[in-house]
């Protein structure tokens, strides 16, 4: 049980965490050609560097965030913080590919104990009338590390090697370390003396791999190989669920929970229809408009700074007025932010691209932070970790299937081709397909956002466990 906590200290020690995690996820595509290189790794092989990780955190967040309920989640962060700062310092002194691989591996178990832990920790540390800012600072902090890596990955790379990317998170690990240990008195595990449900992590694990596997092949046909048995092992976990006594993720939480399971669904719909743009936007700046990556950089940056800005205001803001309609609100923001980009040519001023990005980024902070604090108190205390870990996964699927909408697009219109100067035009037909679905998709997602209710609603509705 939590006894005296400084709370500031808890706060900067939780986004420290976060940043050192939004950080790393995209820092490390600006190393890859550096790695390749070194290793004389081929563009598959550096693909997987990158999926490995991914496909790691995604599997083992739900359960782990649910073993965090039961046994502690500082000792689980804690576990985390160590995991993550040692892989981070393996991998850069690692003498081989294959070394690189197993630690970035052991990189993603981290992670996602960070990731399954974290904003479960700040929903039991911060009372309801604190919680909406707290989370809001979190998601602002989440959007600096995305909005810093690329500028500071880049200069990392250029002036001290790729490694340095990895070496970067060595004295954050430490730092963390030493303030847990030293300040952030109390655990947390408001499940204790639940059993862990191993044969639902089994099947969760199993599932989760071979969707989001097959997400990764799409356009493919084999990739219908994973996604169907992937799909399969869904209904199976959800029969296992439903039926044992400490399920790993309460299915009543979907089902008799609306709150928490359209503000999940409409998390899932957000990612989808958003995440990919910073790829084609990236594209799109160097390839049609000729633009440096650095000076690319320095454009694409103004969405996420848009987001850090308004993100604790509005997660502030949430705990005045209801989530759904600031959440659903900043879909309706990012819908206005994605129909422009849907025009745009060889032609079209940088000044246009840049409006658009802080109209999305703006979308995004009032999107995000409310719905976080929506998913998060809308459960009890002890289903925080797997209410942190269900949101986490909803961001990476939700990720993994808007690059999977825009690599269906492009082997439509281009087949696996580069982009020369003679597929510009198809490459911009193939953006403004991609903005236009993207725009449709967070489009239904505002009726998604709307349709779950009101928070204070849910709170007198209680949720039966499995019998």
């Amino acid at each position: 049980m939590q006894t005296n906590v400084n709370k500031t200290i808890a706060l900067l020690v939780i986004n420290i965490s976060t940043f050192s995690s939004a950080f790393m996820t995209s820092a490390i595509h600006i190393a890859l050609p550096t790695i390749g290189a070194e290793f004389l790794a081929d563009t598959v092989l550096l693909g997987w560097l990158v999926t490995a990780y991914l496909l790691t955190t995604a599997i083992l967040l739900v359960p782990l965030g649910k073993a965090s309920d039961i046994y502690g989640r500082k000792k689980y962060f804690l576990y985390g913080i160590s995991l993550f700062t040692l892989s981070s310092f393996l991998s850069a002194i690692s003498p081989s590919l294959a070394l690189l691989f197993a630690f970035r591996i052991i990189q993603g178990v981290g992670t996602a104990l960070l990731l399954g832990t974290g904003v479960a920790m700040l929903s039991s540390i911060f009372p309801p009338g604190e919680r909406g800012r707290a989370l809001g600072i979190n998601v602002a902090v989440t959007y600096i590390g995305l909005s810093m890596a690329p500028a500071l990955g880049g200069i990392l790379t250029q002036y001290f090697g790729w490694r340095s990317i990895f070496l970067f998170n060595v004295p954050l690990g430490l730092l963390m370390i030493l303030l847990v240990l030293w300040k952030v008195k109390g655990e947390w595990a408001e499940a204790a003396g639940e059993k862990l449900d191993y044969a639902g992590s089994f099947i969760y694990s199993f599932t989760v791999i071979f969707i989001i596997y097959g997400l990764t092949l799409i356009p493919e046909i084999r990739g219908l190989w994973f996604i169907i048995p992937g799909l399969a092992g869904l209904l199976l976990f959800i029969h296992w669920e439903l039926k044992i006594k400490n399920p790993i993720l309460n299915i009543h939480l979907f089902t008799q929970n609306r709150v928490f399971a359209l503000s999940n669904l409409s998390a899932l719909i957000n990612y989808s229809s958003t995440y990919a743009l910073g790829f084609m936007l990236s594209l799109y700046l160097q390839y049609i408009k000729g633009l440096d990556p650095q000076y690319a950089g320095f454009v694409l940056v103004s969405q996420p700074m848009m987001m850090a800005l308004f993100s604790p205001f509005t997660g502030r803001l949430s705990e005045r007025i209801e989530p759904r309609i600031l959440a659903s609100s900043g879909m309706a923001i990012v819908v206005a932010g994605l129909i422009p980009l849907a025009f745009i040519s060889g032609q079209t001023s940088l000044y246009y691209i840049i409006a658009c990005l802080m109209v999305l980024g703006f979308g995004f902070a009032v999107f995000s932070s409310p719905n976080m604090n929506a998913i998060m108190s809308s459960v009890e205390k002890n289903y925080y970790g797997v209410a942190s870990a269900t949101l986490a996964t909803m961001r990476l699927t939700g990720q993994l299937f808007s690059m999977a909408i825009v690599m269906v697009v492009f082997a439509i219109n281009m087949g696996q081709t580069q982009i020369t100067p003679a597929y510009h035009s198809l490459f911009l037909l193939s953006s403004r397909t991609i903005f236009i679905i993207f725009a449709l998709l967070c489009f239904g997602g505002i009726f998604a956002s709307l349709a779950r209710g009101k928070l204070n609603d849910q709170k007198d509705s209680p949720i039966h466990p499995p019998s």
